[in-house]
């Protein structure tokens, strides 16, 4: 992902840490350390990836986090040209809407607007972006910031980090307002974060053995993604239709955000139990699943946003970014990690 033109580079090679390795904090590492900066990125989980995260399992993976992103900034079509071939449309001719009972209440693709996936699962684009970052370092997250005589320290599960002129929190809102809290750290935009609105959500993911694609058609309705209006389940996605992807026939269920704020205190298998039955009311497949699985993402959908691209305070060196600043697309993350970078560059700062 090129630098933009207009960017100025920095008197001296600064070192930024980054706390978060998903699309947004990849996208402001890359863009950071190709302007000449010295960049950590710090991600607790054992990869890169953020909510784009797949999970892998014994029938194939599944998309257990963003299922689909969109291209619209011209910044990021150019960030995706650098990897040719990784990412590939996602030919759903029409996304429908369902009722409680399945029936389609409407079936009206988004004009001129193609879904558009990663290869072989969503995480792999922003892992390989990722990989090509020098300073990556993962199963490490933040617990506690401090910092003394103008220098930032990072105290980590895997030990102390010492050295930076700056940090940036590329995590959703509250968790960056608990990590600030935690450290005993006010900034400029701190209050900022508590409008922030994200909804959880449980993703169930549905494996089916005995049904393999070509030789079955499908398994169920005729359809391979919705939008459904019952109380339960927002998004039902056939994975199996995805290029790159398996052939063993797999389901990406992801609940309401009602539905899974109300139940976030279940069990997974409570959760799975629930969801199941409303996956086979929707769609009619009531065969047992020879694989099954409840996931909760207690951050997920941005439901209020900032307002604003990222937040930066000069005079503390601390800065925050993540598609909850904008919205909540896949592409929203980018920009914010783009913008907030291009401006650190930009003033040298």
């Amino acid at each position: 992902m090129p630098a933009q033109p207009s960017a100025k580079r920095p008197r001296t090679s600064r070192h930024y840490a980054i706390i978060g390795a998903g699309m947004a904090g990849v996208a402001c590492a890359r863009t950071l350390q190709q302007a000449g900066c010295r960049v950590t990125l710090l991600e607790q989980a054992d990869r890169a990836g953020g909510r784009t995260r797949a999970v892998q399992t014994a029938c194939g993976s599944h998309d257990a986090g963003a299922q689909y992103f969109t291209v619209r900034d011209a910044r990021f079509a150019q960030a995706l040209a650098t990897t040719p071939g990784l990412c590939r449309p996602w030919s759903v001719s029409t996304v429908r809407v369902l009722d409680g009972a399945g029936r389609v209440v409407s079936a009206a693709p988004p004009p001129g607007e193609s879904h558009w996936v990663a290869e072989p699962a969503m995480d792999a684009l922003v892992a390989t972006w990722a990989a090509a970052l020098a300073g990556l370092r993962t199963q490490c997250g933040a617990t506690r910031l401090s910092s003394s005589h103008g220098t930032w320290h990072v105290h980590t599960q895997a030990g102390d980090i010492d050295g930076f002129d700056a940090v940036l929190l590329a995590l959703p809102a509250p968790q960056a307002r608990a990590l600030l809290q935690a450290s005993g750290i006010q900034t400029a935009w701190s209050g900022a974060l508590a409008q922030v609105q994200m909804a959880p959500c449980w993703t169930l993911m549905l494996g089916f053995a005995q049904a393999v694609r070509p030789g079955l058609t499908t398994l169920g309705p005729q359809w391979n993604a919705a939008r459904s209006t019952h109380h339960r389940i927002a998004w039902l996605a056939r994975e199996s239709s995805k290029p790159g992807r398996a052939q063993i026939e797999r389901w990406t269920v992801q609940a309401s955000p009602e539905w899974s704020a109300e139940h976030q205190g279940d069990s997974p298998q409570r959760v799975q139990d629930k969801l199941t039955r409303a996956f086979a009311e929707i769609t009619g497949i009531r065969a047992a699943p020879s694989d099954a699985q409840a996931l909760l993402w207690p951050h997920a959908q941005t439901q209020t946003p900032l307002g604003q691209p990222f937040v930066w305070d000069a005079a503390e060196g601390l800065g925050a970014c993540g598609d909850w600043c904008l919205g909540h697309r896949l592409e929203d993350a980018f920009v914010s990690g783009l913008e907030l970078a291009l401006a650190l560059v930009e003033r040298q700062v």
